[in-house]
Parts: C-alpha cells; sequence; structure tokens
C-alpha cells in the first residue's frame, strides 16, 4: 500500500507542474514513473519487470507519435484531396460536425485506455491490501469512481493544456482536426484491443504536428520541442518524487511504529509478493520464511 500510495503521489505532483506549465505530458508515463520510483525505493531493481518497462511503456512511447503523425498526414492529404471542389463555407460547416463526432470518438478511445491505468492502480492496492483475489474482476464501483473523475477532469481541466495543442502547435482546420482525431482514435483503440498502454498525449500531439504538415502549414517546432523534452523526463522526474516520497513516508511510519501511510511489509501473510508490470498483475510465490 505504501508503494501505491507513494507512485500515485509521484504522479500526480508531476502532472500538477506540467499542467501548471501548460505542457500536455503524459500522465499515463507520469503513473507509471512514480509507480516505478516507489517501488524500487522500496523493494529495489528486482521489483520492478523491465521487459515489461521496456516492451509496454518505452517502445510504444516512441513509436506512438510517430505512426500517429504518419496516419494523420495521409489522412488530411487524402480529406483535402476529396473535397477540393466543395466550397468553403459548406466544408467549414460539415467538417465541423464530423470533428466533434471525431473528438467524441477520440474521448471514448482516451477512456478505453487511459482510464483502465487508474483502474490497474486501484486493483493493484486493493490486491497490496489483501482485499480482493487478483484473479478477481474489476468491482463496478471502481469503473464507477474512475469513469466520473475522468469526466469531472475533462470538464474542470481548463484552457493551457487546449491552447497547447489547439493553437500552440499548428493553426487547425475543420478538415485537419477531423484527421487528426479520427487517426488518434483509430490508433488508441487499437491498443486498446491489444493491451498497449499507450499515452493519449503521445498519439494526440504526434497527429496533430502530422495533419499540419499534410496541410502544409508552419508548425511551431519550439512548442513541439518543449513537450518532447518533458515527455522524456516524465519518466525519471515522477519516479525520483516517488522515490522520495516513498522514502518520506517509510519514515512516518518507521518512527510513528505504525503503517499509518499504508503497509510496507515486502511479504504477505500469506507469502505472496506483488511485482510491478506495467498492463497487467504479476505476482511470484516466495517459499513461507
Amino acid at each position: 500500500m505504501l508503494i501505491v500510495f507513494t507512485g500515485l503521489v509521484g504522479a500526480i505532483l508531476w502532472n500538477v507542474l506540467t499542467w501548471l506549465l501548460g505542457l500536455p505530458s503524459s500522465s499515463s508515463h507520469a503513473l507509471f514513473g512514480g509507480l516505478i520510483g516507489a517501488t524500487l525505493a522500496s523493494l529495489g531493481a528486482s521489483g520492478v519487470l523491465w521487459n515489461g518497462v521496456l516492451m509496454k511503456i518505452i517502445v510504444p512511447a516512441l513509436l506512438a507519435p510517430l505512426i500517429a503523425g504518419i496516419i494523420a498526414y495521409i489522412s488530411t492529404r487524402v480529406v483535402y484531396r476529396v473535397t477540393v471542389a466543395v466550397p468553403e463555407n459548406r466544408k467549414k460547416k460539415n467538417f465541423r460536425f464530423g470533428q466533434i463526432s471525431a473528438a467524441s470518438l477520440m474521448s471514448l478511445a482516451h477512456g478505453t485506455n487511459d482510464a483502465q491505468k487508474t483502474m490497474g492502480v486501484i486493483f493493484l492496492a486493493l490486491v497490496a491490501a489483501q482485499e480482493i483475489d487478483p484473479s478477481a474482476d474489476i468491482p463496478f464501483w471502481v469503473r464507477l469512481v474512475c469513469a466520473v473523475a475522468i469526466a469531472l477532469g475533462t470538464y474542470l481541466g481548463g484552457w493551457r493544456i487546449i491552447k497547447t495543442l489547439g493553437k500552440g502547435i499548428v493553426d487547425i482546420e475543420g478538415p485537419q482536426g477531423f484527421s487528426a482525431d479520427g487517426s488518434s482514435a483509430a490508433i488508441i483503440l487499437t491498443s486498446s484491443h491489444f493491451g498497449m498502454a499507450l499515452s493519449t498525449t503521445h498519439v494526440a500531439t504526434g497527429s496533430i504536428i502530422g495533419s499540419g504538415i499534410g496541410r502544409r502549414v508552419a508548425v511551431k517546432w519550439s512548442t513541439a520541442r518543449r513537450m518532447v523534452v518533458a515527455w522524456t523526463i516524465t519518466l525519471p522526474a515522477a519516479g525520483s518524487v516517488g522515490a522520495l516520497t516513498w522514502l518520506v513516508g517509510n519514515y512516518i511510519n518507521h518512527f510513528t511504529g505504525s503503517d499509518w501511510m499504508g503497509g510496507s511489509n515486502r511479504i504477505s501473510d500469506s507469502g505472496w509478493i506483488l511485482r510491478l508490470d506495467v498492463g497487467t498483475l504479476a505476482q511470484e510465490r516466495y517459499w513461507p520464511r
């Protein structure tokens, strides 16, 4: 429980900082980084399944924006080519509704991927507290809480990140936005089907840049570079905060002689120990002491 709690603190602090700066960093990577950092501080390197980190975080993080950009570029070129004879006023009106539909599909895709990660962490906490069997289904109340939270966050999120993605990289027209949202939704839904924990932020940014290149408008690469820097340091930064928070929480537990900040025993009474895996919960059996 201490690992889960302090890992979440690391992720939340990094998310809040990047939100204040208006940088659309990856909440998914902040979550992974916070949990990895807290796990390293508690269990050491053996507590993390590094193959899962590589294949389910690092590789998708490198490939997703590139693939999204290519698909959005092709989609944008095709859309503008097909509608070249359509009057501008009619095109603007029709694609406004098309972009709303594509954005709604993008929101649905976001829920199928990002909300699942949050549910996974809550489920991890329940397993760590021995409140649920690792093979059990996700309780309904966990699904409901995550759905309400992600909806409220969307409603209350503010304009900082919206301005960065909507105006800070390229100027977006209706056909271009339709192509970018449609491309992002397709990639995220596909990754959710195959159980890959993609970053919605990375995919959406790659799609927007690809659509701008496809429309042949200027891309503000300075903003894009700032975002890439934020992406690069998210995992280690959130991990460092998660590790530091674990050390503080462990000290508080030790000082008070309690588990007030969350239990930190490595091996439970049943002899099970949880090891961090991305996308799945993996458990390993150890002989009793």
